[in-house]
């Protein structure tokens, strides 16, 4: 692997690490020891998206698995993901799924029966994300 490479992952794991917290790209590009401009230039010619449409996408995929497996509210998992404003969040979830987190939620969770408190104690979580998957296509 080269020395570019090596820098880039550091930058991103740096970001998989800490999706939940306050980022900025100054701190992100230190991690991978370059200049703020070249580090997003090269994250986005390598992995086709830039520092930050990662770190959205992440979170909403953290919060996807969330509203399946997890009781906490919409709000809860809002800020658990990083996200400060519930409008926002629910606006870039819905953009990105297709659906609000809540009808998100409610369509999983309708599946499972009275017997079961949450979704993942009935329906593995394989089977849920490929499930919603389509549901959003």
């Amino acid at each position: 692997m080269n020395n570019r490479i090596r820098k880039l992952n550091a930058g991103r794991d740096y970001i998989a690490d800490n999706y939940q917290a306050p980022l900025n790209l100054p701190d992100i590009a230190s991690y991978s020891c370059m200049s703020p401009y070249h580090f997003l230039r090269v994250f986005k010619d390598t992995y086709g998206e830039t520092p930050n449409e990662f770190l959205m996408r992440l979170r909403i995929e953290k919060a996807k698995g969330m509203l399946i497996t997890e009781n906490y509210s919409v709000s809860e998992v809002c800020e658990k993901v990083g996200y400060i404003s519930l409008g926002s969040f629910s606006s870039l979830f819905l953009k990105q799924v297709g659906m609000a987190p809540t009808l998100y939620r409610r369509k999983l969770w309708a599946m499972s029966t009275e017997l079961y408190r949450f979704p993942a104690q009935a329906i593995p979580a394989c089977f849920a994300y490929r499930f919603l998957g389509k549901l959003t296509k």
